[in-house]
């Protein structure tokens, strides 16, 4: 079954991403404590700026502004009933950008975590969860989305969920977790065991790997130990631009387009194949990344002391695939960024 994006991948070496959804929704105007998915009623226009935003950046994909789009996190807002035709809006207001953009690009269908601790030690069922991203995959299937795109989940539960969710869908996805807990995702995942369990998923993704966490430095570290896992797909890395700072009343993200340019060439020389960014990436740093991968060679895989010295220190001494538990590194000093 050919898609748009494994068309893409079948004829480039690597592929720009978008960078952050919200990020850019609150320099919109966005409120904290607001639901943004409420924007693709509220402020179309918006929502068209945010997504044009990455395609005049030159992001061969980018994903609908329906991360919190799931029965569950809506339900915060009295908008569990409007699961379907919220989803469904973003990915035509997507559609709609993409048509006129006059070259391939992908829209990707976000779906993020449930916000839900699965059993049993919550009280999230396996059906319940693939009830709920079923319920949100046919509203961006039926909205015109190429792939969907399941990202920060920190469970291989609900990522297995989300996979079964998919398949009944009938779409093709790609997935993403977040290794933000000293190397690991917060439910305990290590990037090898994330390996093991997409290898066997009996729907994989096209493509898997990591995005936002702490900063880029700890997100590549994770995309080489998914390489050193021996992998089936190819490898996604989405990482933050820079370290999350409180500036006048407000989170700043402290990475420079440059930084971001290297950390996207590094993020190749990697092994990863779609690179992007996360929190704190605006168009500016992804016309930097862009450029960069369009203008430096390919290199050798860097060591942890090249991305080190380039993006700054890790959070942790380990990403825990060598056995050994989350601990912290020790502080040396001011964190470069």
């Amino acid at each position: 079954m050919t898609n748009a994006l494994s068309e893409l991948l079948a004829t480039r070496d690597w592929l720009l991403a978008d960078g952050a959804t919200g990020t850019t929704l609150f320099n919109m105007g966005l409120q904290s404590g607001d639901a943004p998915e409420f924007w693709n009623f509220e402020h179309r226009d918006r929502i068209t700026a945010l997504y044009q935003g990455a395609v005049d950046a030159g992001s061969d994909l980018f994903l609908t502004n329906t991360f919190g789009g799931n029965a569950s996190r809506l339900k915060l807002h009295g908008g569990e009933g409007q699961v379907h035709e919220i989803n469904k809006a973003a990915a035509e207001i997507a559609r709609e950008v993409v048509d006129k953009s006059g070259r391939k690009v992908v829209v990707a269908g976000s779906v993020g975590p449930t916000g839900d601790i699965m059993v049993p030690m919550g009280s999230l069922t396996h059906e319940s969860a693939v009830e709920m991203f079923h319920e949100q995959a046919e509203g961006l299937k039926a909205g015109g989305a190429d792939v969907l795109w399941c990202e920060t989940i920190s469970a291989a539960e609900e990522f297995k969920a989300a996979a079964e969710a998919f398949a009944l869908a009938g779409m093709p996805w790609c997935g993403t977790m977040s290794f933000d807990t000293a190397g690991r995702t917060m439910m305990g995942l290590t990037s090898a065991e994330m390996v093991k369990m997409v290898n066997k998923l009996p729907n994989p993704p096209l493509a898997f790997g990591a995005n936002c966490g702490v900063g880029a430095s700890d997100l590549l570290r994770t995309v080489l130990g998914f390489g050193a896992a021996g992998p089936d797909q190819p490898m996604i890395a989405k990482g933050n631009a820079g370290i999350p700072k409180y500036v006048d009343g407000h989170i700043h993200y402290d990475g420079t387009p440059d930084l971001m340019a290297d950390y996207a060439c590094l993020a190749r020389d990697s092994g990863a194949t779609i690179i992007g960014g996360c929190c704190g990436t605006t168009p500016d740093h992804l016309r930097a990344m862009r450029e960069a991968l369009e203008t430096r060679p390919k290199g050798d895989a860097p060591t942890l002391e090249n991305i080190a010295a380039a993006l700054g220190g890790f959070s942790s001494e380990s990403d825990g695939t060598d056995g050994t538990g989350p601990t912290r590194a020790p502080r040396r000093g001011r964190r470069r960024v």
